[in-house]
């Protein structure tokens, strides 16, 4: 840590707990040892110790990946700071197939001698769950790639920045807020940089550098007379970005619209602004009417609703069962798949699996088992027409290579399918979101992700949001509160009519997408325009029954 740093932090009296909402792992080292790299010359021969050993026991294929995972996390309330903290875990994983079956070992101890015994423990593994196996694991192709890396492009690495300039701007947000009559806010800032290495007997040897970033706040205020009160969290996106994500360009913002939006960065500072105005709007809105609204959904709202719904239930393994005693299975079923024509949604519903979007969180150069990452369609033109694969999966779907979705959230996991960035493409008709609601007589305008509700094959969902306005004869007439709508996915998705221009294209996401025995989580960007939903049910979550 540098001097200044330390003498800042010293003189806050910082806290000492770790914030509850914030994945932080491993042991915590100072900021000093975590701007220093591992030399990729020692991961290499680490690598190959692992590989040597694998094979030398009769392994036919093995790969490695060391991984080193730094959080930092800086989080105030009010006039005070609650908590920094660097953390750093770093290890190595094996995972190998002998006798036709998986094994997986991991250390956190990366001499010779532990590296070697924990590839002779991965063998010892799959041997022994092949007799077990009812047929042997099937790869799909790999080529190897060499020696190659890939980083994350950003501008300013996060964890360069002086904590105290990261504190200063949070108080600021939090001064801001209680200027403006906030009774409570508290702000943070998390920060993520994994810096992995993989190598496989395939001849790859690929190190990667990725880089995250999610800013957060959320203000409350109080109805003094009632007690009531009413919060609205950031309208922040978590980034695969550098610190430059919260250096707001004016050429990107998005204007005529109850909310200022920015596209691909973010204004903090306006966002806490106008937070505060959106909780006092929200102690006096009126309940919404139940009844069947037509809907128009901003990319601060719509990015969950096709995590869950469009995301989650074309992951391949789900729809073959193996998440069924854990996060569930899917309806969409390899028979619809199969018929090359089952109505998923509308012919404006084009929904595209990306791992290179630049910005996004789940952008990577090759995914965890050295795939080189691309692109493809899941929903086109409203049909089902493909999942999301890794290499022991493409057979199925008689593909001849993975789609790169394998991903371990940390050295001492083992790799498994995970969501790439799910997106809705934007329409091809010039239309902003602020010419949508000039054709809408009776709607709903939602911004922001909050409660949310989804069956277990991802079917019949419920949904709400931060802010709800009611639209009028093309107008924005107010706020409304309690508003949630309900829906099944496939009569959501055939509802969609129009689609903002990609003018209006932002990305949404979450750090802890979760899934898997022992859980894991993982980060994923959705992107997609404001979106106009026809005759979707609404409800009161408010009123009371009886």
């Amino acid at each position: 840590m540098r001097r200044r740093d330390f003498l800042y932090l010293t003189s806050l009296a910082t806290g000492a707990s770790i914030l509850p909402s914030m994945p932080l792992f491993g042991k915590e080292i100072s900021l000093e040892d975590a701007l220093n790299p591992v030399d990729v010359a020692l991961k290499k021969k680490m690598a190959d110790v692992a590989l040597n050993t694998a094979k030398s026991l009769g392994a036919t294929y093995a790969d490695v990946r060391i991984g080193r995972y730094l959080n930092q996390v800086v989080a105030t309330r009010e006039k005070r700071v609650q908590n920094i903290a660097n953390t750093e875990s770093y290890g190595m994983g094996i995972r190998v197939i002998a006798n036709g079956s998986w094994g997986f070992a991991a250390t956190n101890i990366l001499d010779n001698d532990s590296i070697a015994k924990a590839a002779s423990l991965a063998v010892a593994i799959a041997k022994g769950n092949s007799k077990l196996l009812t047929e042997p694991v099937k790869l799909a192709p790999q080529k190897g790639y060499g020696e190659v890396s890939w980083k994350t492009p950003i501008q300013k690495n996060a964890f360069e920045v002086p904590i105290k300039e990261k504190v200063d701007l949070l108080l600021n947000v939090n001064a801001v807020a209680m200027q403006a009559g906030a009774k409570f806010v508290n702000s943070s800032i998390f920060m993520v940089n994994e810096q992995k290495y993989f190598a496989s007997t395939d001849g790859s040897y690929i190190d990667q550098d990725i880089h995250r970033i999610w800013p957060n706040f959320t203000v409350t205020k109080i109805d003094a007379a009632s007690g009531k009160f009413e919060t609205r969290n950031a309208l922040s996106a978590p980034m695969g970005m550098g610190f430059e994500y919260l250096t707001p360009l004016e050429s990107e913002k998005i204007k005529g619209g109850p909310v200022t939006m920015y596209k691909k960065r973010y204004d903090i500072l306006e966002d806490v602004k106008e937070a505060t105005l959106h909780v006092e709007e929200k102690l006096k809105a009126k309940p919404v009417e139940p009844g069947k609204y037509d809907l128009i959904l901003d990319p601060t709202h719509l990015f969950l609703t096709i995590h869950e719904s469009v995301g989650h239930p074309t992951e391949l393994d789900r729809v073959l069962g193996y998440e069924a005693n854990y996060a569930g299975t899917s309806f969409l079923t390899l028979d619809k798949w199969e018929s090359k024509k089952f109505n998923f949604g509308s012919k404006q519903v084009n929904i595209l699996a990306d791992k290179t979007e630049q910005g996004s969180l789940g952008a990577v150069g090759y995914d965890d088992e050295g795939v080189k990452c691309g692109n493809w369609n899941i929903i086109k033109d409203g049909v089902l027409v493909n999942y999301q694969t890794i290499r022991d999966q493409a057979h199925i779907l008689g593909l001849p290579a993975s789609q790169g979705c394998c991903y371990a959230d940390s050295w001492s996991s083992i790799q498994f399918q995970r969501m790439p960035n799910v997106s809705l493409a934007p329409g091809n008709t010039p239309m902003s979101a602020a010419d949508m609601v000039k054709n809408v007589e009776k709607g709903i305008y939602m911004f922001g992700r909050n409660s949310y509700s989804i069956d277990q094959q991802r079917y019949n969902f419920q949904f709400s949001s931060q802010l709800a306005y009611e639209i009028k004869d093309g107008k924005i007439v107010g706020m409304l509160k309690d508003a949630s709508y309900q829906a099944n996915t496939q009569e959501f998705w055939n509802s969609c009519t129009q689609l903002a221009d990609k003018n209006d294209y932002r990305l949404g996401g979450t750090f802890s997408d979760g899934k898997g025995q022992p859980g894991q989580v993982s980060a994923v960007s959705h992107g997609c325009p404001t979106t106009r939903f026809n005759g979707v049910n609404i409800i009161n979550t408010g009123r009371k029954i009886g």
